[in-house]
């Protein structure tokens, strides 16, 4: 059994796959609702330590500031990349979250391309292809939360 952390730009399809894992059985957060992002864009670092030390299967998603300092208690640190065109795209037309509806957090969603995303892909253990059908990237997740797998590589994002 394996903790799993699914990370990716702003559309990727992190919320997405997290709920067919959830659908599946398995215990999953995604971390951009109920408070786990602080308003600096980090996660509340207590309340993830204790979640980690508590489930030793799960299925985390996010992207944040600090989840670098995360990886080490991830077996799988998983990167879920699309093309930036698809990732506007998605974030224009979804329902779930308002983010990237204005043209400047679509500004922002292009930079943090350019910037965040070569150091999340530098920290991932494996990275997904997130044009690839839902079911198929779970099925993916799920052989990663059945594995034991080695831990992450520590490092900030």
């Amino acid at each position: 059994m394996a903790r799993v952390l699914v990370t990716g730009m702003s559309g990727a399809g992190k919320s997405t796959l997290l709920a067919a894992v959830a659908r599946r059985g398995y215990r999953t957060v995604d971390t951009d609702y109920d408070g786990w992002e602080l308003a600096d864009a980090q996660w509340d670092e207590p309340r993830m330590s204790a979640l980690l030390a508590e489930h030793p299967t799960i299925a985390v998603s996010g992207t944040v500031r600090n989840q670098g300092r995360f990886y080490d208690r991830f077996e799988h640190v998983i990167y879920l990349y699309a093309p930036l065109a698809v990732l506007l795209d998605r974030v224009r037309v979804r329902t779930n979250n308002p983010y990237g509806k204005k043209s400047e957090q679509q500004a922002d969603i292009t930079r943090y391309v350019a910037e965040v995303e070569p150091l999340i892909r530098r920290g991932a253990t494996l990275e997904l292809d997130g044009l690839q059908p839902v079911q198929v990237l779970a099925d993916q997740i799920e052989r990663c939360l059945l594995s034991s797998g080695q831990a992450g590589a520590a490092g900030q994002v």
